[in-house]
């Protein structure tokens, strides 16, 4: 669907929700896949997300009133959810409402000049809880929405900044910076490859000649703030700590292999001892994996994703059976190049990269060995690699 299409779309969803669609604007943020670098985030490594093409729309206007409402045609049942803009609060039963709510108070916290109420209808194609970052994508429309709506100025890093601030304190889920960040500074055919300790970033071309993206969606459903993330970013905050009595870091991300091996004595437990050596290891197949890509390694990148995805699994220990199984099944395919995990873990998607010519029996073949081994469907999605928010 064009964006004047979709356009078009929200301004409907507005009305039939608010009644009118006077002074509306429509805009626009995307999702994001990681394609390699999970759970480095929040340990001060590198990651290397792309925007996508697949994401959340806001109609939105400011209101004469200073409540702030919201409707998501996503959860249409739910209703319009109403706020005091002076009074906003965590509410569990809130649900969604809680992303785009969170993200308002904590720009009124920040002294942003919004002065009056907002109507926001959303609509997201992200899958919910899949890993590709359908909470951060709400959160950043928002914020982007709110900026051009008050006109009031924000740069993008900023934005991504506050945005995970909101998903930390407000929604109590500890996100790194990754997911605000990606969406918010994604560029067209480019992934970011970012040092998540300095925010030091730059755009790397994403080349696959003949190949594509193709996400596997595993449709087990998780919840970041309900699922054990929390207590992974735990273990890896202990594991750290012991380290630093024995070396000065600031961050698991800042050791490299060698001087890992060198101090990984002092974790007695073997559970903190496999976490800490995923953030180390993953970190330093970030870096392998870009370089890989800019000289043109495609074998590479893809080895250095399979490898990803097994330290999750046994170091980590982030998949599950839905997960492994779709990576099993992606590796026994002609013309993978490599898969992984990605996202938080749990549940969600895996990435893989797959030569044009075999995706339509990659998808066949994989999507059927899955359902006879976990007894419901995958959803599988070509995607392409997008800019960040825009308004249509």
């Amino acid at each position: 669907m064009s964006d004047l299409e979709m356009k078009q779309k929200m301004i409907e969803y507005f009305s039939n929700a608010f009644g009118d669609s006077k002074d509306v604007q429509v805009f626009f943020a995307p999702g994001r896949v990681n394609l390699i670098g999970e759970h480095t985030d929040y340990n001060g490594g590198h990651v290397f997300p792309c925007a996508l093409t697949i994401g959340t729309y806001a109609a939105a206007r400011r209101s004469e009133c200073n409540q702030i409402r919201v409707y998501s045609e996503n959860f249409h049942s739910t209703g319009v959810i109403t706020t005091d803009r002076s009074v906003i609060t965590y509410k569990k039963e809130q649900g969604y409402a809680n992303y785009p709510f969170g993200v308002i108070a904590t720009l009124l916290e920040a002294g942003y000049p919004i002065t009056q109420g907002m109507d926001i209808c959303f609509y997201g194609n992200i899958p919910n809880s899949s890993g590709l970052s359908s909470s951060a994508s709400v959160e950043v429309v928002t914020a982007y929405a709110t900026r051009e709506l008050f006109g009031f100025e924000l740069d993008f890093v900023e934005m991504s900044k506050l945005c995970q601030k909101s998903e930390n304190e407000f929604n109590r889920v500890n996100c790194g910076i990754m997911d605000q960040f990606a969406i918010a500074m994604g560029k067209k055919d480019h992934a970011i490859f970012l040092d998540t300790a300095t925010l030091k970033y730059q755009y790397a071309p994403v080349k696959l000649e003949q190949a594509k993206i193709v996400i596997a969606c595993s449709n087990k459903k998780r919840g970041l703030g309900d699922s054990k993330y929390n207590e992974r970013r735990s273990q890896c905050e202990t594991a750290l700590s012991l380290i630093q009595n024995v070396k000065h870091v600031t961050s698991l991300g800042e050791l490299t292999i060698e001087e890992f091996e060198t101090v990984k004595s002092v974790l007695t437990d073997d559970i903190l001892l496999r976490r800490a050596k995923h953030a180390v290891y993953e970190n330093q197949r970030t870096i392998q994996a870009v370089s890989a890509l800019k000289s043109g390694d495609l074998k590479l990148f893809g080895e250095l994703m399979n490898a990803s995805h097994t330290s999750l699994r046994d170091d980590y220990e982030v998949t599950g059976i839905e997960l492994d199984t779709l990576v099993e099944e992606a590796k026994k395919q002609n013309g993978v190049i490599g898969s992984r995990m990605t996202g938080a873990g749990f549940g969600g998607c895996t990435v893989s990269i797959v030569e044009e010519t075999e995706i339509h029996a990659f998808i066949e073949n994989v999507g059927k060995a899955y359902q006879e081994k976990i007894g419901y469907a995958a959803d599988f999605y070509i995607v392409s690699i997008g800019c960040g928010p825009y308004t249509l």
